[in-house]
């Protein structure tokens, strides 16, 4: 009888884990329950071993959000709300080196493939930001563009300014009837 083949696991595309990915603090991070989701264990197991291994993960590598990051988090990815069966602790952020690290002390064979992408998926980022070249060439034009565009339409904007002014008064003469012109005498 033929060895029926292991089914495939579900693919983990690019796409969902760098929508996973936020800019907090001016870095790129990973939420503790995204990874928890993507690594197929609880997020109270990933907070576990960050408390166990407090020395693998320092302030540069896994940060906990301050309660207005945690708010302010909530309101644009639709976190559920405390007292609805959300959170009870902030949640912790999780730099690129931190992804590392955490799967390093997972030690599943989940976390070790859902880690290679998503190492991938911060270095595709890096690499998308790391262009500035073409990115800062066509800022210039774009610039270049603006300012001509600005001083074309200060130039229109001068002459409708000069078109709604009223028209000068006709310079008026002297007082009085105009004296008529004598002949020159030779």
């Amino acid at each position: 009888m033929p060895r029926k083949k292991p089914e495939p696991e579900p693919a983990i595309t690019p796409l969902m884990i760098e929508s996973r990915i936020h800019l907090i603090r001016g870095v790129r991070v990973m939420l503790d329950s995204d990874l928890a989701e993507l690594y197929e264990v609880e997020t109270m197991r990933i907070n576990e071993q960050v408390r166990r291994n407090g020395a693998r993960f320092p302030s540069d590598f896994a940060f906990q959000l301050t309660k207005d990051e945690d708010e302010a988090l909530r309101s644009q990815i639709a976190i559920s709300n405390k007292g609805r069966g959300g959170r009870r602790y902030r949640p912790w952020a999780f730099t690129e080196h931190g992804v590392a690290m955490l799967s390093s002390v997972l030690r599943s064979d989940t976390a070790v493939r859902v880690n290679i992408d998503i190492i991938r998926s911060f270095i595709r980022m890096r690499h998308l930001f790391a262009t500035p070249g073409e990115i800062l060439s066509q800022l210039q034009k774009l610039a270049e563009t603006v300012q001509f565009h600005d001083t074309q339409i200060k130039a229109i904007a001068d002459i409708l300014q000069k078109m709604m002014e009223p028209p000068p008064e006709p310079p008026r003469g002297r007082f009085g009837f105009p004296l008529p012109k004598l002949p020159e005498s030779t």
